[in-house]
């Protein structure tokens, strides 16, 4: 069995070990539709873990897509915590509002703001998030980095989705922008005094990193 054949038998068995419910399934036919990136029901339970482990009152999400991902960390979060997802397609929102009422997700446990994250973050609340999901055009990856810092409560997570590029990041020869920006977010978090990361094999790839305590 080659490595390819051992890597696809793995993640048959994870993604197959999680079930989702009928609002999910529905949320990926309808991102199929749409042409939205979601997370693999794997990479989906590793944000329920993320929010769980972190006991998480606030999550910030950007790229709200159709709202698999949304559905997942809320369902890790404290029984009164608040998502707040950013995307600047209304359409993907729609969307996202039909799969949380769909998954039994209260309305005041959603916050969804329509807008372009540059412009939406800076104006959220300092060291006010326990968790920030991006997932979306990395080629923006490192501006979103750039709020983290001051987002995030000290313990708190960044995790980038996609982070493995379709494979092109561990590709020299791969060159375009979308490969050149993951790798420059991956030097920066590596690199970084703030953070402590780690990529995860999951999905598509997951990069994640923790708010590092004041020294």
């Amino acid at each position: 069995m080659t490595v390819s054949d051992v890597e696809a038998t793995r993640s048959a068995f994870t993604d197959g070990f999680i079930v989702e419910d009928d609002s999910l399934r529905t949320a990926r036919v309808r991102a199929a539709e749409l042409g939205v990136s979601v997370p693999t029901p794997t990479a989906g339970a590793t944000l329920r873990f993320l929010a769980a482990v972190l006991d998480a009152h606030s999550v910030v999400e950007v790229g709200t897509g159709t709202g698999v991902s949304g559905v997942w960390m809320v369902r890790g979060m404290r029984a009164d915590g608040v998502l707040t997802t950013v995307d600047a397609e209304p359409e993907h929102q729609r969307a996202a509002r039909e799969t949380f009422r769909a998954a039994g997700i209260a309305q005041n446990r959603t916050r969804l703001i329509a807008g372009h994250p540059g412009e939406v973050l800076p104006r959220l609340t300092d060291s006010g998030y326990d968790l920030m999901w991006v997932c979306g055009d990395p080629t923006y990856y490192s501006e979103h980095l750039r709020e983290a810092p001051r987002l995030l409560r000290a313990g708190g997570i960044v995790a980038f989705g996609d982070a493995f590029g379709g494979g092109a990041i561990a590709d020299p020869a791969a060159r375009d922008p979308r490969t050149l920006a993951l790798r420059d977010l991956a030097a920066a978090l590596v690199e970084s005094e703030q953070f402590a990361a780690v990529f995860l094999p999951i999905g598509s790839g997951i990069l994640a990193a923790t708010k590092r305590a004041p020294r």
